[in-house]
């Protein structure tokens, strides 16, 4: 379908929850580890022209120290931004009420969002977080009011994704868009965290409540073949550790897979060759290394698009995560040696489509696959925010993606039992009902996802509103 015909509508309302979150176990990444954090849902009603209309949602969880690592703000400082940079984008969304394509809503507003947000000083990525839940939240709307299901929305460009901003220009949506194909399942890439137990004798007390906790037992549990190995910049210590990863992956006949994730740890290219080297000369890391796949931004965000990755040997592509704060973050990235960037619900869905976009073209004018997206994971709970994740995750064709909510978090135990049977009756196959709670089923390390497609933005069920609060002042 033509971006001139993509329907546009108001936004008449929008509203803004929270519901806390406790983990089972708990989780390290970079500077932080996380045993509590609370969960943003973003409501929006829309209206078209007719009359018509409804509501859609979308949630996310507000991961301290990943959109702000300064070290001087406490955990609840960083969801007080979060908070803030939501209501910012809400009220800007609210402020014109003039109709648009889905995606002129995101256009209209993401520039002056990402001022106001820059004279309050957040930086981009945290910027991004509120228009990310909106815009899903949005879109879900207009899906459920129109019947058709997010990735058929998608593949007809009926948000209308072009010429309303300047970084889309140059780029045929319509064509890329319509080649995209969904599949009937996705591998879930498990994360080993910074204190992850790898084997039983690894543990000093245990959670005991029957689900996989080590390594070890969650390969025997979930059948994973792909891993995400979180990295710590001290190289001595990390190399122990992927050597006691490596004792447990290699016991499997089969290939496995694995990205190594640098957390913003290494303040230079040379830190990251000393882990890369110390890995090349381990005999007991040959095949870990081997099957990685790329790594994930080793180097501090501040620095990371400063320095020319052309010159250093990695031996593996790299790719920003973190860094990846502005619309034109990857491309300042490919001018400095990086080959790839994550995909993140929380950092917008427009962008990931964008960069997917991007990488087609570059591969395309250079004649080769050089350029790729990964999908990684901000702690996403079972629900709209899984749901939505692997929806987007499915349409850019990406075989696998990091999961991890459902291993540091008891699924769906937390909530209204009715609204645990409602997302499992409506997902049957996303989600199974084990240990007292519903919550994500992996057969073989991997998650079917062919009930997501159904109108709206890959959910049949919507979370219990009248449970929660209103997001915190």
């Amino acid at each position: 379908m033509p971006v001139a015909e993509a329907p546009v509508f108001r936004i008449r309302e929008i509203a803004l929850y929270e519901r806390p979150v406790k983990l089972r176990m708990p989780f390290r990444f970079g500077v932080v580890t996380l045993t509590e954090c609370p969960q943003a849902f973003a409501r929006a009603r829309i209206e078209f022209a007719d009359g018509s209309g409804g509501w859609g949602a979308a949630a996310e969880l507000m991961a301290p120290k990943w959109f702000d690592k300064d070290l001087s703000l406490s955990n609840e400082d960083n969801f007080q931004q979060l908070r803030r940079v939501l209501r910012l984008a809400a009220d800007a969304y609210l402020s014109d009420g003039q109709p648009a394509t889905a995606f002129a809503h995101f256009a209209r507003h993401h520039d002056a969002h990402q001022r106001a947000a820059a004279g309050i000083g957040f930086n981009p990525l945290l910027a991004s977080y509120g228009p990310a839940l909106v815009d899903r939240a949005v879109l879900d709307a207009f899906c459920r009011a129109r019947g058709v299901s997010f990735q058929a929305a998608m593949q007809a460009n009926l948000p209308g994704m072009g010429r309303a901003h300047p970084q889309f220009t140059g780029l045929d949506f319509d064509a890329f868009l319509g080649t995209l194909q969904p599949s009937a399942g996705i591998h879930a890439r498990h994360t080993v965290g910074l204190v992850d137990a790898i084997t039983a004798g690894d543990q000093k007390e245990r959670v005991g409540d029957g689900l996989p906790e080590t390594l070890e037992e969650v390969i025997a549990a979930y059948g994973h073949r792909y891993f995400k190995l979180k990295v710590a910049g001290q190289v001595q210590a990390d190399l122990a550790r992927l050597e006691a990863i490596a004792a447990v992956l290699d016991r499997s006949a089969a290939p496995y897979f694995a990205s190594l994730d640098g957390n913003e740890q290494y303040d230079s290219a040379e830190g990251v060759q000393e882990l890369v080297r110390g890995i090349r000369a381990a005999p007991r890391l040959q095949r870990l290394w081997q099957s990685i796949l790329f790594i994930e931004q080793p180097i501090a965000r501040k620095l990371a698009l400063a320095v020319d990755l052309g010159r250093s040997d990695f031996g593996k592509p790299v790719i920003i995560d973190e860094s990846d704060g502005a619309l034109d973050s990857f491309v300042q990235a490919r001018d400095h040696g990086y080959a790839g960037v994550s995909s993140k619900t929380c950092k917008g869905f427009y962008k990931s489509v964008l960069n997917a976009a991007r990488c087609a073209a570059w591969n395309r004018d250079e004649a080769g696959a050089h350029y790729f997206m990964s999908a990684e994971d901000l702690t996403t709970q079972a629900g709209l925010s899984v749901q939505q994740d692997l929806a987007l995750v499915d349409l850019l064709g990406i075989a696998h993606v990091e999961r991890n909510g459902h291993h540091y978090v008891d699924g769906m135990a937390a909530l209204p039992r009715s609204e645990q049977e409602a997302f499992l009756a409506a997902h049957p196959d996303v989600y199974e009902d084990s240990h007292g709670a519903v919550r994500l089923r992996i057969r073989d390390g991997q998650i079917a996802i062919g009930s997501l497609q159904q109108p709206g933005f890959a959910s049949g069920a919507l979370p219990a509103f009248d449970t929660m609060q209103a997001l915190g002042a």
